[in-house]
């Protein structure tokens, strides 16, 4: 843990965010936008979602992110093969002009959110610049650096937040008065658009207004480190000195936050329960999930809470013992962490209740949805373990003091589709 902070006043250097020539679809070779696009490669949450998306389109995407081939080695080099050959039919072409892309999704109920994409200079935490506030898992950085080293390419963007409200942030908004490159309406009922910004002096006022700025991961910590890790492979000038990235300023289009949920595959619901008998509060939900939800936030605004599922029915868990609080929660943590629910589940209940290790994926799924975790568990006979989200500015606030959150506490939404333009590092 490193408790060292990183204010914004005392970055060092600030956000430099470069135009880069963007790989994009050509519209007229693939069924449609919409069918080669997908979700960040680590949100396909449905049984049968990467067949499902493969067979929306024969170029989706997913076939590069979530290449299916029998072993890791044969997953990157087949990803890397349909990467050239898209590229030698004219699947995937380059834009003529280096730029930065504006980037706006917006759904049926007004949620409105503009970024900028572009190849961002990969920082280290104690720059200051770039801020984690989530531990990743080792093996998912090396599956994504070896499927990145392979395809010599970022091929999603993942999702910083900034706080600005300055001239990017006024040029996005004029941008978006502009034709678009591309829009498409996505099987979920987003909208995306997409603009280039290749006007000198528009990038350049961009890139001063970022310069003094730091941003926070909201979305990709694992593809942070993987730029982090291929970075340091490389003799710097290269272009593995950038990352491909979306940010977006939420003084001007706050975003989402939802928890991530977990699900243990070899707990039942039944021995989940008695190895918690006396340790929490644990009361019976005979109700929906949104009942169940509701009871949860309810519950959360007291303390530590969490809703178990799989067996047909909702199980509240509050109150935890503060015996139990006091030998498993680290004491040299800010209070603000130690009493965070993803904090008293792992440390807590995974660890020292039922001994669930944390990145064992034979034994804990990590899932956005709260519905398919349910799901899952009542099929497979195993546990869901619901959480309450936590709010922007806690996350922030840890993350400036230099303290990383569990891994997989939060998740920012909406994520950008991953396919509308990907990075190349020959181009």
């Amino acid at each position: 843990m490193n408790t060292a902070g990183h204010s914004e006043a005392t970055a060092r250097r600030g956000l430099e965010l470069n135009p880069f020539r963007g790989l994009r679809y050509d519209p007229d070779r693939v069924g449609s936008l919409a069918s080669v696009t997908s979700p960040p490669y680590d949100v396909v949450v449905r049984p049968d979602g990467v067949h499902h998306l493969q067979s929306a389109d024969p170029h989706n995407i997913v076939r590069l992110i979530l290449p299916e081939a029998g072993t890791p080695s044969a997953r990157t080099e087949q990803a890397a093969d349909t990467l050239r050959r898209w590229l030698d039919e004219g699947i995937l072409t380059a834009d003529p002009d280096p730029g930065l892309y504006m980037y706006e999704q917006c759904d049926g109920d007004g949620m409105l959110q503009r970024g900028l994409i572009g190849a961002l200079r990969v920082s280290e935490p104690t720059e200051g610049v770039v801020l984690p506030h989530e531990d990743v898992m080792p093996p998912v950085v090396a599956d994504r650096a070896a499927l990145m080293r392979a395809t010599r390419a970022n091929l999603e963007p993942l999702l910083l937040t900034y706080r600005g409200d300055g001239a990017a942030a006024e040029i996005v908004e004029r941008t978006a008065d502009r034709p678009p490159l591309l829009a498409t309406t996505t099987e979920d009922g987003y909208r995306h658009r997409l603009w280039s910004i290749t006007d000198p002096a528009e990038l350049s006022l961009i890139q001063s207004d970022l310069a003094h700025r730091q941003a926070l991961i909201a979305d990709g910590h694992h593809r942070w480190a993987t730029y982090r890790r291929l970075r340091a492979e490389h003799p710097s000038p290269s272009p593995w000195d950038h990352g491909l990235v979306l940010l977006v300023d939420t003084a001007r289009y706050p975003l989402r936050v939802r928890a991530i949920h977990r699900l243990l595959h070899r707990l039942p619901v039944a021995d989940a329960l008695a190895a918690v008998d006396g340790l929490f509060r644990v009361r019976r939900l005979d109700v929906t999930l949104a009942e169940a939800q509701e009871a949860l936030a309810d519950a959360s605004c007291a303390g530590n809470a969490f809703l178990l599922a799989g067996d047909g029915v909702f199980h509240l868990l509050d109150r935890p013992d503060p015996d139990l609080l006091a030998r498993t929660i680290p004491a040299d943590r800010p209070a603000a962490w130690r009493s965070l629910d993803a904090t008293v589940l792992h440390a807590a209940l995974l660890d020292h209740v039922w001994h669930i290790p944390e990145d064992s994926p034979a034994h804990i799924a990590y899932i956005h949805d709260s519905a398919a975790t349910v799901e899952k568990a009542e099929r497979d006979g195993g546990t869901a373990v619901l959480l309450h989200p936590v709010r922007e500015e806690v996350v922030r606030d840890l993350a400036r003091q230099g303290v990383t959150m569990p891994r997989k506490s939060t998740s920012f939404g909406p994520k950008p589709a991953s396919g509308l333009v990907l990075r190349a590092l020959e181009l």
